[in-house]
């Protein structure tokens, strides 16, 4: 495709996350140490928020990646389970077979017997939860009572939730306002600013590979910007889209005019007004 037109080793606009291409705006900073200082804490929910595409996945692995031997992780990045299914899969990131036990009750007798002699041994327990607007009510309420378990200094286990607007409107039900009350710090992730999208595109051109000046024009970057409203999973999308444009035609600069055919094929892209659409 355009690899070698624009002199680059791999896409850098892919929507896979992928650390290798993280761009820490100021926004992504500052999420990153709200999870930081939650974590140093010891006790209650963290919960990170944003809308479709803002990075809370590539957020997930970065906060993960910065975690040590002192931690252990119980990550699940598919949490549309009930109760007993929850358990299980905590039992199983946590290194436990549980799967013979009958009853509910022998579960968390026996998960809360794991996370004692884990402090017992220095370690916590982060359980890091994404895409967490699709946990059952019954299944956050779950999590909860397993949370309970204290020490007089700190909580054995700390959960941190990932999720999108809608986490918030089910935080909201009256049936988990006590986990509403536990959470401790949030922050609810923007998109890129104007004056960022420029230097992000700049930034995953050059990690990968390119060596050149910019590859896009200023009146194309602000109109992607416009089209993307500075959310980075659109943003790419209408960049790649863009280079295959700009490739297709021969040329190293890839302008307004690629990008505003971009826009129109792409699902989710805000409509510019009819006379800026020509």
């Amino acid at each position: 495709m355009y690899l070698q037109h624009f002199g680059l080793g791999e896409f850098p606009f892919g929507i896979t996350p992928d650390t290798g291409f993280i761009y820490s705006n100021d926004a992504h900073q500052e999420a990153l140490n709200t999870l930081l200082i939650g974590l140093s804490t010891g006790e209650g929910f963290i919960k990170i928020t944003g809308e479709v595409g803002t990075g809370k996945t590539l957020l997930c692995r970065r906060f993960l990646a910065t975690l040590d031997e002192r931690q252990v992780v119980a990550y699940l990045p598919n949490p549309q389970l009930e109760p007993r299914t929850l358990l299980l899969a905590l039992a199983e990131e946590l290194g436990l077979a549980l799967e013979q036990l009958d009853y509910q009750f022998h579960l968390v007798k026996h998960l809360n017997a794991h996370l004692l002699e884990l402090a017992a041994q220095g370690r916590n327990v982060v359980v890091c939860i994404d895409e967490a607007q699709c946990m059952p009510l019954e299944s956050l309420e779950t999590l909860r009572l397993l949370s309970n378990l204290e020490t007089e200094k700190r909580k054995l286990m700390q959960v941190v939730l990932f999720g999108q607007p809608e986490l918030d409107e089910k935080l909201s039900d009256p049936a988990v306002r006590q986990i509403r009350q536990r959470i401790v710090f949030h922050y609810r992730m923007p998109g890129l600013r104007q004056d960022e999208i420029g230097h992000y595109l700049g930034h995953r051109l050059r990690v990968a590979g390119h060596r050149g000046g910019d590859v896009f024009a200023p009146s194309a970057t602000r109109l992607l910007w416009r089209l993307s409203g500075g959310t980075p999973r659109l943003v790419n999308i209408l960049a790649h889209k863009a280079l295959l444009l700009a490739f297709g035609e021969g040329r190293t600069t890839v302008t307004r005019s690629h990008v505003r055919l971009a826009g129109r094929d792409t699902e989710g892209a805000f409509p510019l007004p009819w006379w800026r659409s020509g």
